[in-house]
């Protein structure tokens, strides 16, 4: 039987004496593709918080790789854990180049500057990502889907086994979001990266990942192939309303279509 590299045991966490993530068990496998969905404080960005100990503590097991959670330390836990937070970071002062290159800072040891395969790694990393021509750009003045996919490309460079992504493509208009669900397929199926991504686009989690799991109230309400998502008897619960779906244009599959406002 095929060992998770990823195991949540029933992991809860509160904070400031509310619980947001409440008993969560699941198991993630080496190069699998998984999108966490669900409604607004459901506890999703926390989970991914609590995996790379952002968020410190909690109650139940994480396991990385067959060890403790609470094994690693932290470099440690970045050769194996990349992680891209929500959000837009326009106040970064890096240039592109430079900040691509910290994505490297696991593997230096203290008072070591960059080597050539660091360097290599961010060179690589940029032309994945089709950034290096903003290679002496300063972050701070690029477009925001320039810069997500930027730290995406610093993550790709840290060369970990498994990326955690909050809300890729929040804000991107079509053009960036496509290029960046792209960059996250061609990294998982190309180079075999273990990918969790949380959305709140349902549509995107179904086409893109292999496999989807639903949180509400800090709870597992679906745990299951992407496909088997676009079912009312399962958003209902998950979202509190129904939608109306309609067959892909190019591979059938099921899609959410968007209601008619009403007057």
């Amino acid at each position: 039987m095929k060992k998770p590299l990823i195991e949540i045991k029933d992991f809860c966490f509160a904070y400031a004496g509310e619980k947001i993530l409440d008993g969560v068990s699941l198991n993630v496998y080496e190069s699998e593709y998984l999108s966490i969905i669900g409604p607004n404080g459901a506890g999703k960005t926390t989970l991914l918080k609590c995996m790379v100990r952002i968020l410190r503590g909690g109650e139940g097991n994480i396991r990385l790789d067959g060890r403790l959670l609470a094994q690693y330390r932290q470099k440690e836990l970045a050769r194996l854990v990349s992680y891209v937070a929500q959000g837009d970071s326009g106040g970064v002062l890096f240039t592109v180049a430079e900040y691509v290159l910290m994505g490297r800072y696991p593997y230096l040891s203290p008072f070591s500057t960059f080597s050539a395969p660091d360097r290599a790694a961010a060179e690589n990393a940029l032309e994945l990502t089709g950034t290096a021509h903003l290679a002496r750009r300063r972050i701070d003045t690029l477009s925001g889907g320039e810069r997500q996919i930027v730290f995406i490309a610093s993550a790709i460079a840290q060369g970990a086994r498994i990326m955690l992504l909050d809300e890729p493509t929040t804000f991107l208009d079509p053009r960036h979001e496509s290029h960046v669900l792209d960059i996250i397929k061609k990294v998982n199926r190309k180079f075999a990266i273990t990918v969790i991504s949380v959305t709140h686009d349902i549509n995107h989690a179904a086409l893109q990942s292999d496999r989807i799991v639903s949180l509400k109230g800090g709870k597992v309400m679906f745990d299951g192939p992407a496909g088997d998502i676009m079912d009312n008897r399962i958003l209902e619960r998950i979202y509190g309303k129904r939608f109306n779906f309609v067959k892909h244009p190019e591979n059938g599959s099921l899609i959410i279509v968007p209601e008619v406002g009403r007057s």
